[in-house]
């Protein structure tokens, strides 16, 4: 029997904190919650946490649009490579991820989703949860390609995408594409009857054929206000169907950088708590220095947090440290540690339709569990009951 006990904890459940209690952990699952009045001796075991009343134990985040760290990328093809940021991962809090790929030429495309397959069936422990893949591209729209190279954009084609998800061993679960490319939405319809959830980004387009997308089955949007045609007066565009949208779920990077603090107040006002979703768009350079990085065969220069592609000067991706977003959320939006946790984890696992095991701390679930310590950054993080990152 592997048991740890995590005790004196405040521990943020799904709809309120159980303050100076206990957690077990045992066999990777979730085996016990309660108050410490009801702990069980622990003189025999040996893996004992104790938090000591100080900060809270809440359930790991999911980062479901993440494209590498620590000079790594998943499209990288290498699966050692891919261990690792996955390590990097839960220093950040992150317990689990949608591995995101990007465009590219079809055989570099297939070659990563190959790795990611192999890696999926042979993930290390003590490392966050790769639970599928983005494809983000390259079904996309030239004029909104943002860091995505334009040589190796496709016109959305069934065909082409069947091929890829096979490649996948059908992992691919998640699809960012531009709808209005898309002829009769069949890619849509494909996406679909897969149970493929169909994202609209780096689209251009308009309000109307972005209204019938979302009618036709389009469930999510790829970093909102980025790579989409924007609120306009006369034709409110993407933005404007998606936020009207009332089931659509919806990516931000609360990095400050991607989008002013204020509109994500305006966007939360329209949206509420139940569909945000908190990503970072990670990109290779996420835990290095400053200075040259690859991405997607475009050259990014990062400064002071900024990712700029230096061709163009638009923003490529970032380095934000998933914890650092719940917290700029936390500060920007005023909200509770219980609703923090809704837009950086439940909303993910409810949207992937996993959170019978993932999203939040309840008995029975994956061992999934983060201590923040008083000052809100990540003390420990627990992967399938396995200590994964431990704060120096």
């Amino acid at each position: 029997m592997n048991s740890t006990f995590i005790i004196n904890a405040n521990i943020v459940l799904e709809n309120q904190i159980l303050n100076n209690a206990f957690l077990e952990l045992l066999d990777g699952k979730i085996a016990e919650i309660d108050i410490m009045e009801n702990c069980p001796q622990l003189a025999l075991i040996e893996n004992v946490i104790d938090c000591r009343l100080e900060g809270y134990i809440i359930p790991g985040m999911i980062d479901i649009h993440v494209h590498g760290a620590l000079g790594h990328d998943f499209m990288d093809a290498d699966h050692i490579c891919y261990s690792k940021i996955a390590k990097h991962l839960a220093s950040e809090g992150v317990t689990a991820f949608l591995a995101t790929t990007m465009t590219g030429p079809l055989s570099e495309i297939e070659a990563a989703i190959e790795a990611l397959s192999y890696y999926y069936n042979n993930q290390p422990t003590a490392v966050a949860e790769m639970l599928g893949i983005h494809l983000e591209g390259p079904f996309i729209n030239r004029a909104k390609k943002g860091a995505q190279s334009e040589e190796f954009i496709l016109k959305p084609n069934v065909q082409q995408f069947k091929y890829l998800y096979d490649k996948s061993t059908q992992l691919i679960c998640l699809v960012t594409f531009a709808p209005e490319e898309d002829n009769n939405f069949a890619l849509l319809q494909e996406l679909n009857s897969k149970g493929v959830i169909a994202s609209i980004g780096h689209s251009d387009a308009d309000y109307n054929t972005a209204i019938h997308a979302l009618k036709a089955g389009i469930t999510h949007v790829t970093h909102l206000f980025n790579g989409m045609s924007g609120l306009h007066h006369r034709d409110p565009g993407v933005v404007g169907a998606v936020l009207l949208s009332e089931d659509v779920y919806i990516e931000v990077i609360p990095d400050n950088i991607h989008f002013h603090k204020d509109l994500l107040r305006m966007v939360y006002k329209m949206t509420g708590l139940h569909r945000l979703l908190v990503i970072t768009d990670g990109m290779r350079a996420k835990g290095m220095p400053d200075g040259m990085y690859d991405l997607g065969g475009n050259e990014v220069e990062v400064i002071n947090n900024q990712c700029i592609q230096h061709k163009t000067g638009s923003l490529a991706g970032s380095v934000l440290n998933m914890n650092t977003a719940r917290k700029n959320i936390e500060e920007c939006l005023s909200l509770s540690i219980v609703e923090q946790i809704r837009l950086v984890s439940l909303n993910q696992a409810v949207h992937l339709g996993l959170d019978n095991r993932k999203g939040s701390i309840a008995v029975g679930k994956d061992a999934d569990v983060v201590w923040l310590n008083e000052e809100g950054e990540v003390e420990k993080t627990f992967c399938l009951g396995k200590l994964a990152f431990e704060k120096d």
